[in-house]
């Protein structure tokens, strides 16, 4: 980035412009450009194909494997289908974790959002980091809290994890479902010790990539442990 900015102070003029050019060069309604770490933000954001965090809460999970059938091997969709609350901390997890974070949208007719109005054909950007983080939509949206909607039915447009509308990411319900059977056997079957600094950027993650131990620890296949490095 500090290469491409000293060619752009020489004047050297390139016959393509890639999306960092663009990115140094757009400037707001005031004429005020992005910083360093804005930028940076943006690219490594669009690199990042996909990152998952969740919490760690067994009770429900240890109440279907109770009321499981004995000769039933795995879980079924009829069981993820009763883990409300697990269900719940991956939706937060979006919120927080928000890897799909922009979208275009063009506007089909002029339309005026407070005072201002975007014409038919526009171009719309729609940050969705913004809008899950925004403490007017969702109350102290840093606190990573999965019980936060049982009392309030969410707002359209206030839960962008997958887009919304006509344009809904048909592999939503599938990277769910996903996410429940991986988290279902990780909280049942191991134990963590992860133990590592944070990074905020492009996500809240561990800096090491959650280097730590993770031991075996189901009763129905002997134990072992082994250290690995994995992604929350």
């Amino acid at each position: 980035m500090d290469e491409r900015r000293e060619r752009r102070n020489q004047n050297e003029s390139t016959e393509k412009k890639d999306m960092m050019d663009i990115l140094l060069e757009v400037e707001d309604e005031n004429g005020k450009e992005l910083n360093d770490e804005e930028i940076i933000d943006v690219l490594v954001m669009y690199l990042n194909a996909s990152h998952e965090s969740s919490g760690h809460y067994n009770a429900e999970q240890e109440a279907i494997v109770k009321s499981r059938p004995i000769d039933q091997k795995g879980a079924t969709l009829k069981e993820i289908r009763q883990m409300d609350y697990l269900s719940k901390v991956i939706d937060e997890t979006f919120c927080v974790v928000t890897f799909s974070f922009v979208v275009f949208q063009q506007a089909k007719a002029d339309v005026i959002i407070n005072s201002y109005t975007i014409p038919r054909g526009w171009k719309v950007l729609v940050w969705f980091r913004s809008v899950h983080l925004d403490p007017e939509v969702c109350n102290d949206p840093k606190e990573f809290n999965p019980s936060r909607c049982d009392d309030l039915t969410p707002k359209v447009g206030t839960f962008l994890p997958f887009r919304r509308g006509g344009r809904l990411c048909t592999g939503n319900d599938l990277a769910k479902l996903e996410m429940s059977l991986f988290l279902h056997h990780l909280f049942l079957d191991y134990e963590q010790n992860p133990s590592c600094p944070l990074m905020y950027l492009p996500h809240c993650r561990p800096k090491d990539n959650c280097l730590g131990r993770v031991t075996r620890v189901s009763s129905t296949t002997s134990a072992w442990s082994t250290t690995i490095t994995y992604l929350v």
